[in-house]
Formats: structure tokens, C-alpha cells, sequence
């Protein structure tokens, strides 16, 4: 195991918390294996790993979700056991998860208020709240109604009802998946004042480079087992993520040569109306993607995207046929499936539930989507020999990690599931592919394989429109990126021209807003 010494001044003789050989089996699984982990005070210590490899048992065992098989956890040097997170809350640990568990319907205050273990009195939540979330410089209305927030502002809340509880030890899981640039530099302030009022943060993140600047500390975990523990300023993200996988991360390399060829997509001034009270109206928005081409959407989540994704791939129609345009058919009138038939494919960003049917076999989430061209379907019967090798094709061609030949979907790891999903699609050729989030919360080795597989896929002549939260990503495989900002989208720049802070002002609404409210004072 590699050890080397952490960046970080230990301030006291003993740990804030620690994991001694602390073990979680499920069956004869094994999710945690032996770990040892200390956390010391004024310390910024990332958990890194693979999908799967066990961050996620360990973190809610430190909180009380899980109960070890074996193994201790220990609070400034003595014996803990935690009944659940309401004990881990009274200690003095506070967690902030990945996804939100917030009441779109009720107030900040009110999302806070059922939070908090205390007895405060509504009133007195309120003005705490307000008095906290600005002298951390993450201001937040308590009376505002969550549905009127940004992304940016509801991870706000969930981080200030954790220091309303006033932890010493905080666990933060992908805190910037959805932050603007600016919104996550905001937060790496927050972040190193926290660790100068002493606390102790457990940082977990995909993103290495964001690891290197902010942690003191990183613990590496690997099918279970913890493999090293590393100082990640003295590391490159290339070294970190190679202790991750276990071998070299295979680098993201676009082709020679790419011919840019017809327009294969096309969106004509779709305006269209949310089918949820919550929902963003999309407006006036126009683009055109040619063949062999990779056009980026950014933007913070909430501006519209998944609006736009139910317009392109079908589930919302809309009035105007001619507002998409697939391979020079006008299409906007037209079912997924017909859409599908003229050469176009989709992935969501839902893993489970919108890209697969959790409960069903894999190969039964092929046919779902597969079964309008190709083989799958043979004079009215399911080929189930087409749908199997349509299975064995994804899991070799993009390494999906699997128990089984054909099992559950739900039974995959989230980058597994993520990697057999894209696959799939990719596979059929397509001549268009619309992918919205295809690196979500996955592990640096799955989201190079799907990078590259998006690259591979232009370069054969697809058009290819990715939306996505990670600006880097974006930069990486995209030919021109444009950007999200309440229904609307920004002109595309050429790559080469969208830095990471012109991309972060325009998620922030800078120039965007302008162009909405001249289209307010034309109406």
C-alpha cells in the first residue's frame, strides 16, 4: 500500500474520528475490507475510488446509515457506535449528500426546520438560518420557496442546515457536481475557512484536479480494500487515478482526421411550454449540428436542459413539426420510436428508471430500446439470442463489470450501468446521438471510455449532442459548446474560444440575461 505524508498539520495527539479495520459484508460480499482511516482536526481529506469500490458503505457507516459486521469506529479516541444518523448528527458529524433531499413545495426554512434535531422555535430557525448562510457567504432567503432556487442555491441549503447543526466533522459527496465555476470556487472559501475553525472535512469527488487543489490528504479505495493514502498536492491527476483503477487510465484522444459533413440536427426556434408546474419554458432556442461533429450544452442543472432532451427524443411533441429536424425529416410530430427509425438515439440522464428498467435484465433493457431496427424482433417474437448478443457486444466493447452474463440493471454499479447504457446506444451506429449527462458520478477509468466512445462515434460521421454539468468534460470531446440559461441557449463558441470562465459567466446568466429581457421588452 502507498503511503506518503499528508499535506496537512495534525493540531492534536489524537484523530477526530477513525475507522480501525472496519468491515461491511452483504452476504459474502465484501463492500469494506479491513479499512483504516483516520481524520484529523483542520484537515481536508478526500475518499477517491472507482465506482463500487466502497466509498459510499464507508461514508454511511461513518454516519450512522450502515452498521458495520466489523471492525470499530472511534470519536476523539474512544469506541463509537451509531444507531443512526441522528446520534452521528448529536456527536457532531454532519453529512451533505450527492443528491438532494429537499420539498420543492416548501420553504428554505421550512426544508431546514425538518432537518434539525433541536427545539427552536420556527421563528428563531429562520433568523438563524439567514444569520449563517451569509456570514458564510452563502446567503439564502429562509421565506423563498425551494422550486424558485438554482441548483447553485439548493446545494446552498443543504450545506448550511449541516453547519446549523455546528459539525466538527463534515462529509461532503460530489459537493460541485452541479456548481457553476464561480459558484464552485465559492465554495472551496467556505470550505477553508471551515478547516480553519478547526473542523475536519471528508471530500469525496471525481473531479482529480479539484482533489489537488483543495485536500490535504486522500485515501484511495479499491474493490473494497483501502490501497493508499497519499498527500494529492504532491500527485498529478493522472497518478491519483491510476491508484483508483489499478493501471494506466487510457488518455482521451480525438481522431486524425474528422469530416464535417450535412446537417443531421436541427432545432428551429422550438418554443415550448413546461408539462410541470416546476418546469422550464423553453425559448426561441435554434441550433444546427452537422455529421461528424460534437456540439456541448452547459449549463447549472434546472436552466432547461432535460426540457430540451424530452423535445428531441420525443417525449414532449411539439405544435410545429418542422421545430426538429432528423436527418432532413421534419420530426418534432413524431413518437421516440419513429425517431429512433430515422437513424436517432438517446441516452438520459436517469440511469435507473429512465435509461433502464430497473428489475429487468439487461438484455430485456436492450430490446426496449433496440427492438425498432435491427434483429431483436423476428416476425412478431422477441429474438432472445440477438438480445443477448447485443449484451455481450456492450460488455466488450465498453468493459461493463458484470456478475453475471445477463443480470438485473439495478444490480450494476452506477458506472457500469452508465457504460452498458451509452454502449448500447453507440452500438446501433447511430446517425445522430443525443446524450445528456454521459459521465454523471462515474470513475475516471468509465468516463474515458465513454468520452472515447463519443469521439470514435463523430468521427465515423454521427452528429453528436452532449449535454453536460462538467465544463471539462465538455472542453475535452466538444467541436463547439454553447450554454443553458432559463430556456434559453446561447450562441455556440468554437472550443478553442470558451474558456472556463466565459463558459461559468454564461451558466451564471451573464449576456443570456440581457438576451431574455430583450425579447421581454419585443412581446
Amino acid at each position: 500500500m502507498r503511503n506518503t505524508t499528508s499535506a496537512g498539520q495534525h493540531t492534536s495527539a489524537t484523530p477526530l474520528l477513525q475507522t480501525v479495520a472496519l468491515t461491511k459484508r452483504y452476504g459474502t460480499f465484501l463492500a469494506n475490507d479491513k479499512i483504516d482511516l483516520d481524520i484529523w482536526p483542520r484537515q481536508i481529506h478526500a475518499l477517491l475510488g472507482e465506482n463500487g469500490a466502497g466509498k459510499s458503505t464507508l461514508v454511511k457507516t461513518i454516519y450512522g446509515l450502515v452498521q458495520p459486521s466489523e471492525g470499530e469506529l472511534r470519536w476523539e479516541g474512544r469506541n463509537m457506535v451509531l444507531s443512526g444518523p441522528s446520534q452521528a448528527r448529536a456527536r457532531g458529524i454532519g453529512m451533505v449528500f450527492q443528491h438532494f433531499s429537499l420539498f420543492d413545495n416548501l420553504t428554505v426554512a421550512e426544508n431546514v426546520a425538518l432537518g434539525l434535531d433541536g427545539k427552536e422555535s420556527f421563528k428563531e430557525i429562520s433568523a438563524r438560518l439567514e444569520r449563517v448562510s451569509h456570514s458564510y457567504g452563502l446567503p439564502l432567503d429562509p421565506k423563498r420557496e425551494v422550486w424558485q432556487l438554482s441548483v447553485g442555491e439548493r446545494q446552498r441549503i443543504e450545506i448550511v442546515r449541516a453547519l446549523m447543526q455546528d459539525p466538527k466533522f463534515l462529509i461532503l459527496d460530489e459537493p460541485t457536481a452541479v456548481l457553476t465555476p464561480q459558484e464552485a470556487d465559492q465554495l472551496f472559501v467556505v470550505l477553508e475557512r471551515l478547516k480553519s475553525e478547526g473542523r475536519a472535512i471528508l471530500y469525496i469527488s471525481h473531479k482529480l484536479e479539484e482533489v489537488k487543489r483543495l485536500c490535504d490528504t486522500a485515501t484511495i479505495l479499491r474493490n473494497g480494500k483501502k490501497v493508499a493514502t497519499c498527500n494529492p498536492k504532491a500527485e498529478t491527476a493522472a497518478s491519483l487515478a491510476r491508484m483508483m483503477v489499478g493501471a494506466e487510465i487510457k488518455e482521451v484522444k480525438p481522431a486524425a482526421t474528422r469530416e464535417i459533413t450535412v446537417p443531421r440536427l436541427a432545432i428551429v426556434d422550438l418554443n415550448l411550454e413546461p408539462d410541470d408546474p416546476h418546469g422550464v419554458h423553453l425559448k426561441g432556442i435554434s441550433l444546427e449540428l452537422r455529421g461528424g461533429e460534437i456540439l456541448g450544452i452547459a449549463g447549472v442543472a434546472g436552466n432547461g436542459q432535460d426540457e430540451l432532451f424530452a423535445a428531441l427524443s420525443g417525449e414532449r411533441l411539439a405544435k410545429d413539426p418542422g421545430t426538429v429536424v432528423i436527418e432532413g425529416i421534419a420530426a418534432g410530430h413524431l413518437s421516440i420510436s419513429r425517431r429512433r427509425k430515422l437513424g436517432a438515439a438517446f441516452v438520459p440522464e436517469e440511469r435507473l428508471g429512465h435509461g433502464t428498467a430497473p428489475r429487468m435484465r439487461l438484455s430485456e433493457n436492450a430490446l426496449l430500446t433496440g427492438h425498432v431496427a435491427g434483429n431483436m424482433v423476428l416476425h412478431g417474437f422477441v429474438n432472445t439470442a440477438a438480445t443477448l448478443n447485443a449484451v455481450d457486444r456492450t460488455t466488450k466493447t465498453f468493459d461493463v463489470r458484470k456478475a453475471k452474463r445477463d443480470p438485473e440493471a439495478a444490480s450494476l454499479s452506477g458506472g457500469n450501468l452508465q457504460k452498458f447504457i451509452v454502449g448500447r446506444e453507440i452500438l446501433r451506429n447511430p446517425a445522430v446521438l443525443v446524450v445528456n449527462q454521459p459521465t454523471w458520478g462515474v470513475d475516471a477509468g468509465a468516463a474515458a471510455v465513454i468520452r472515447q466512445a463519443l469521439l470514435d462515434l463523430a468521427a465515423g460521421g454521427a452528429a453528436v449532442l452532449v449535454t453536460s454539468q462538467d465544463i471539462d468534460e465538455l472542453i475535452e470531446i466538444s467541436d463547439r459548446i454553447a450554454v443553458m440559461f432559463h430556456g434559453r441557449l446561447s450562441e455556440p463558441l468554437p472550443t478553442a474560444e470558451a474558456s472556463r470562465e466565459k463558459l461559468g459567466l454564461l451558466m451564471g446568466g451573464s449576456s443570456l440575461e440581457a438576451t431574455e429581457q430583450a425579447h421581454a421588452a419585443g412581446t
